[in-house]
């Protein structure tokens, strides 16, 4: 449990400057739908009651917030893999609670306005951006929120910048050897 926590809190931050890009993407769209739940009923509260989404009020209010906070997070770069988690989460139960009734013909929601308006292309269709947002938080899980973020200066003021020091479970470098390592 104890490397768990430590997978989760201490991601890598030794990737690409321009994972920025990817976090500027996926945590935009978080935070703007999160706003947008507020805004708009029908994006929010009226949504959740249409896809008889239990306790749609407390719902939509949750996930609205966790849009938003989360949104702030991934765009900072700040506790990237706890927040991508629940992004992931989220944006399954968004395909299903939406797209299968989409493939079916009966969802509550409005059809798509032009053909395909059902079925495996209708969905393909619509669920582009939910695959995007699912495949670039699950990149961002798995290889931390890169060099320009609150992750990277916080491991750079522990001294981790992202594994353990002196740990048989750190990365070596080339030319480096692991802890015990012969």
């Amino acid at each position: 449990m104890n490397k768990l926590v430590f997978w989760l809190t201490h991601p890598p931050t030794e990737g690409a400057r321009s994972i920025l890009l990817l976090r500027l993407m996926a945590g935009g769209v978080f935070f703007w739908e999160g706003l947008l739940k507020f805004a708009y009923t029908n994006q929010g509260v009226g949504r959740f009651t249409k896809l008889g989404i239990p306790y749609p009020h407390e719902t939509a209010l949750f996930i609205a917030c966790l849009e938003i906070v989360g949104g702030l997070l991934l765009i900072s770069g700040l506790a990237t893999r706890l927040i991508a988690i629940p992004f992931v989460i989220e944006m399954i139960v968004a395909i299903l609670t939406t797209k299968v009734a989409l493939f079916l013909g009966t969802s509550p929601l409005p059809m798509p306005p032009a053909p395909p308006k059902m079925g495996v292309w209708a969905v393909l269709h619509e669920i582009r951006s939910d695959y995007a947002q699912i495949l670039t938080t699950a990149f961002l899980l798995i290889n931390g929120p890169g060099k320009l973020s609150l992750d990277a200066v916080l491991g750079r003021q522990r001294g981790t910048n992202g594994r353990k020091l002196g740990s048989a479970t750190s990365r070596a470098q080339p030319g480096q050897a692991t802890a015990g390592a012969d």
